[in-house]
């Protein structure tokens, strides 16, 4: 990487803001780092200490554009959303998932209470968030996502990228991929449920005083759970494999605003 020559106090400082600026929008969407359970505290923190080791590389860079102005800012979040709101689509294609097979166990008013928010959350939805969120821990992938950032740096300049409408329809896309990959998860499931209600409703139309309905969510849950204690194995595989992807397309996206800057 070949570095310009040193930068003044007033481009490291315009930089400062920026890097600032491009490193709290990852914080507020990306998975693990925007959860509410971290304290606003030590996000400040980290925010603060990534964007003081980044700004004097990031300010000597070429075609670096250190200075404030409107649409520096505005690129610069513009930058940190895109890489946010994209690698957030996979906590929530868990969660949808998660939804997706409360219906099936019949655990669709079975709630709980965030202690983050006050708000009631499914029950399925949270535990597929959770276990998202230890598959990233345990794999490295918020080391992967973090080392992604530092290199945009590179590809799109400070106050250079311009979001397009090819970017923002880009992105829309990817958020109607999560539905079909929450399906994926939720199929093994939900035909294993599907099957129980039409073996337990063919038994209850040749045996009328079969009491159906208290049989149905029993066997539904236990072999709902026997399906997906089987299929978790695969879980973290596909959860790596959707994370690459989200996070080779946003990078894709930046590389091609840059290319065309």
């Amino acid at each position: 990487m070949t570095l310009a020559l040193p930068p003044t106090w007033a481009q490291y400082l315009s930089a400062l803001v920026l890097v600032m600026l491009r490193v709290s929008g990852l914080m507020v969407f990306a998975p693990i780092i925007s959860s509410a359970a971290i304290p606003p505290q030590i996000k400040a923190v980290f925010s603060l200490a990534v964007t003081i080791c980044l700004a004097p590389v990031v300010a000597g860079l070429p075609h670096a554009d250190a200075r404030l102005g409107p649409q520096e800012i505005l690129s610069e979040l513009a930058v940190g959303l895109l890489f946010g709101i994209c690698l957030r689509m996979l906590m929530e294609m868990l969660t949808f998932a998660g939804d997706l097979l409360g219906i099936a166990f019949s655990f669709s008013l079975v709630n709980l209470l965030d202690p983050n928010a006050p708000v009631q959350v499914p029950l399925m939805g949270q535990f597929f968030s959770l276990l998202g969120t230890l598959v990233l821990l345990s794999t490295g992938l918020d080391r992967t996502m973090i080392a992604a950032l530092m290199r945009s740096f590179a590809v799109v300049p400070v106050g250079s990228f311009v979001l397009s409408a090819q970017t923002a329809w880009a992105v829309v896309e990817m958020g109607t991929g999560l539905f079909l990959a929450a399906l994926q998860l939720a199929a093994p499931v939900m035909v294993a449920t599907m099957l129980v209600d039409f073996a337990v409703g063919l038994a209850a139309r040749l045996s009328p005083q079969l009491p159906a309905l208290s049989l149905t969510v029993p066997v539904k849950t236990m072999l709902g759970f026997v399906v997906l204690i089987g299929s978790l194995a695969l879980w973290p595989e596909f959860i790596e494999a959707r994370f690459d992807a989200l996070l080779n397309t946003a990078a894709v996206l930046l590389h091609a605003a840059g290319a065309h800057g």
